[in-house]
């Protein structure tokens, strides 16, 4: 299942562009005059059945990743089998990302669609009641068990495997760690919630071991990134910066272990510590 790109483009979809600027120094020195990559943002509208869905503000690259994970984490399909195929249009106003769903679960979408704008940051933009706050529901089953020691490396090899961050220091990065800490994949995107939603795609196109690995996320730790790891099903979450109190009270609710604030010499444990190991 590939993602057909639609007429309007021509190969691979820029995620990256060079803009004029000009460094002037705080002294008397003169300015330099010269180029910087900025990350693309562009509006991707998700698409489900000739209806659209939501308008997201994407870095338009593993868009087909992007639909598994985004449909995968609003509760739209259960797995990667009940997604057909996807296909990207570029038009003049943005991209549209169709997915197209197996007829029972679409009939079902259709029937509880709900209407979502722009969601870059909130990540609840468009509901009408507390109520309908995301829970995943269930706990955590899995007994995976995750060395100190491989946390660390993980994030070493992160910085290097951000490819675009290191172009354009405007973007956020998920990992998948395999238990050596060793990365199987990353993805990038200007928006935290996109960049977990295209790698929890690329794990769910690749049928990936959820009890084999723990995610990296370069971001804060927020109660939706909690819910999109229990969707996954993955038990260890490892953030670069802190966790919020929703986060942290999700994380124990469903028998997560949280990782925040981690550095290259340690990283604090809010719930979960009986998964971690010293590597001996």
């Amino acid at each position: 299942m590939s993602t057909q790109t639609g007429s309007l483009t021509s190969g691979p979809l820029p995620c990256a562009v060079p803009a004029p600027m000009q460094v002037m120094p705080y002294t008397a020195s003169a300015p330099r005059s010269g180029t910087r990559p900025l990350a693309v943002e562009a509006p991707v509208n998700l698409v489900y059945g000739s209806v659209p869905h939501a308008v997201m503000m994407a870095t338009p690259a593993d868009l087909e990743d992007f639909a598994y994970g985004f449909s995968l984490t609003e509760g739209i399909v259960d797995s990667a089998e009940e997604i057909r195929a996807t296909r990207v249009e570029a038009g003049p106003d943005g991209l549209r990302l169709h997915v197209d769903l197996a007829p029972g679960r679409l009939r079902e979408h259709l029937a509880r669609k709900r209407a979502i704008s722009g969601r870059t940051g909130c990540g609840v933009c468009g509901i009408e009641d507390l109520a309908q706050l995301p829970r995943a529901g269930g706990r955590a089953a899995s007994e995976v068990r995750v060395a100190l020691p491989a946390i660390a490396r993980a994030l070493a090899d992160l910085d290097g495997a951000q490819r675009l961050g290191a172009e354009t220091r405007a973007v956020h990065a998920a990992a998948w760690a395999r238990l050596d800490g060793g990365l199987a994949a990353v993805r990038e995107d200007v928006g935290r919630h996109n960049a977990l939603d295209k790698l929890i795609g690329a794990l769910m196109r690749t049928d990936t071991a959820v009890d084999a690995g723990f995610l990296v996320i370069t971001s804060r730790c927020s109660f939706e990134m909690v819910e999109k790891a229990a969707r996954l099903g993955a038990a260890v979450i490892v953030a670069i910066s802190a966790p919020t109190s929703l986060a942290l009270e999700r994380a124990r609710s469903y028998g997560m272990t949280l990782c925040a604030i981690a550095r290259a010499d340690t990283v604090t444990v809010f719930t979960g510590a009986e998964r971690l190991t010293d590597g001996a």
